[in-house]
C-alpha cells in the first residue's frame, strides 16, 4: 500500500502577500498614529499652561501681585502635568512684573518635530503658538 504524503505549509507567495499587507497596513498606520501622539502632547500642555495660570491668579489673588509670593520671587510650582510632560515639554516663567506674566511652553524631544511647537498664555488670557497670535495659529494648536 503506497501512502500518500500531504504537505502542509506556506508557499512563498502567500507569504509575500501577507507581507507585502502588513506593510501596507503599517505605511498608513504609523503616520496616524504619530501624529495621534502630537497631539495628544499639545492638549496636555495647553492644559497645563491653564493650570499654572490658575495657580499665578492664586498668588495675585493673595499677594496683589504675580511678582512675588508669600516675600518671595514667584516660582512655578511643581505639578503633576510638568513631571509628566518633562521629556516633551519645558516650561517658563516670563515677564513677571507686579501685573504681568507670561506662561511659555516649548517642545523638546520627539514633540520638537511637531508644527505646534511652542505655547504660551499670559495674564489677559492671550494665547500664543509657535510665536503667533494669529486666529488660525492658536486656533490649529490650542
Amino acid at each position: 500500500m503506497a501512502r500518500s504524503r500531504t504537505i502542509t505549509g506556506f508557499s512563498l507567495i502567500e507569504l509575500l502577500v501577507a507581507i507585502t499587507i502588513v506593510g501596507m497596513l503599517a505605511a498608513i498606520a504609523y503616520p496616524s498614529y504619530t501624529d495621534y501622539v502630537l497631539r495628544g502632547g499639545r492638549a496636555a500642555v495647553t492644559a497645563c499652561l491653564l493650570e499654572q495660570a490658575q495657580f499665578m491668579e492664586q498668588v495675585y489673588s493673595v499677594n496683589l501681585t504675580y511678582a512675588s509670593n508669600n516675600g518671595e520671587d514667584t516660582a512655578l510650582p511643581d505639578l503633576q502635568c510638568s513631571r509628566d510632560l518633562a521629556g516633551k515639554f519645558s516650561f517658563e516663567l516670563t515677564d513677571l512684573d507686579t501685573r504681568t506674566f507670561t506662561l511659555t511652553a516649548s517642545a523638546q524631544g520627539q514633540q520638537a518635530n511637531d508644527s505646534c511647537a511652542s505655547f504660551s498664555y499670559n495674564q489677559a488670557g492671550v494665547k500664543t503658538a509657535n510665536g503667533s497670535g494669529s486666529a488660525d495659529a492658536v486656533n490649529a494648536c490650542w
